[in-house]
């Protein structure tokens, strides 16, 4: 037989392997048993938050949140560059999981040791990073509940593209269909720092830290502020971008981790799947 005709052989047999062998198994639990996915609750020192995504870095896994979820000011104390923040290494809780998550990241503890004097990123750099305990990972889901994704980091949203988020602060009641939410980007603000949306239903006290996806599944953003003026009713949500820009500029390699299950924008269908 020539040299080809092994090569050839050779070749078919190993796609034939390939074949029958198993596909790799998932890192993280099916989308509809984890316990701990973005849209889930967290507690830290008894203040409540929603967690936007899920992020991997070093080895470790975590969750975001917000970084004032963290603060020990006043509710109005949103200057990150000067605000009080408990430190790392503080446990939360994380809804869904066995044990307390750490506080291992907080863009207002990493600005103000970096002396930061960016205005815009003094007052919408609001992003938090939670390690999920080593015993509770086979318990994670990267997928936002009922909409999927999400499918990478988004880029810039001009004004009325869509927008959808996911969560359920205990001052709904739990009611599960107020959960999904649409809406639409009304202007960018902080020169590219953070955008003004509107959702139906609009954030609330409890949703603190909730991620946002565009049109096309892509992460854009996270809930920073819940506005009374000028445009009550409207929220901040804070560039996720930039926010690990700067997380990993200052010393927290991290990353996004992508959905296993494909985005719909279709809130009717986020609500039947995820609520």
């Amino acid at each position: 037989m020539h040299r080809n005709a092994l090569s050839v052989c050779a070749l078919a047999v190993c796609l034939a392997v390939a074949a029958l062998a198993p596909a790799a198994a998932s890192a993280y639990a099916p989308a509809d048993q984890a316990t701990i996915h973005p849209g889930v609750q967290t507690f830290t020192a008894g203040g409540q938050c929603t967690a936007n995504f899920i992020y991997t870095g070093g080895g470790n896994t975590y969750i975001g949140q917000a970084a004032h979820c963290s603060g020990t000011g006043a509710a109005t104390d949103t200057n990150g560059c000067d605000a009080g923040s408990l430190p790392l290494g503080t446990p939360v809780e994380i809804t869904g999981a066995s044990k307390p998550g750490t506080l291992a990241y907080s863009s207002w503890i990493a600005m103000q040791q970096r002396g930061e004097t960016n205005v815009d990123a003094c007052e919408l750099n609001d992003f938090a990073l939670v390690k999920v305990d080593p015993a509770d990972v086979d318990k994670v889901n990267p997928s936002v509940p009922g909409f999927g994704g999400p499918v990478g980091v988004g880029g810039p949203s001009p004004a009325l593209s869509d927008l959808f988020s996911y969560g359920n602060s205990s001052l709904r009641l739990g009611v599960t269909l107020l959960s999904p939410k649409q809406g639409k980007v009304v202007e960018t603000a902080g020169n590219g720092w953070s955008r003004t949306v509107y959702t139906a239903t609009p954030g609330i006290p409890g949703d603190s830290g909730s991620g946002f996806l565009d049109g096309s599944g892509g992460a854009i953003g996270t809930l920073s502020t819940v506005a009374l003026a000028p445009l009550a009713g409207s929220n901040g949500v804070a560039d996720l971008g930039r926010e690990l820009d700067y997380a990993n500029a200052n010393g927290t390699p991290v990353s996004l981790v992508n959905g296993t299950e494909p985005f719909t924008p279709d809130v009717v269908g986020a609500i039947a799947g995820g609520g």
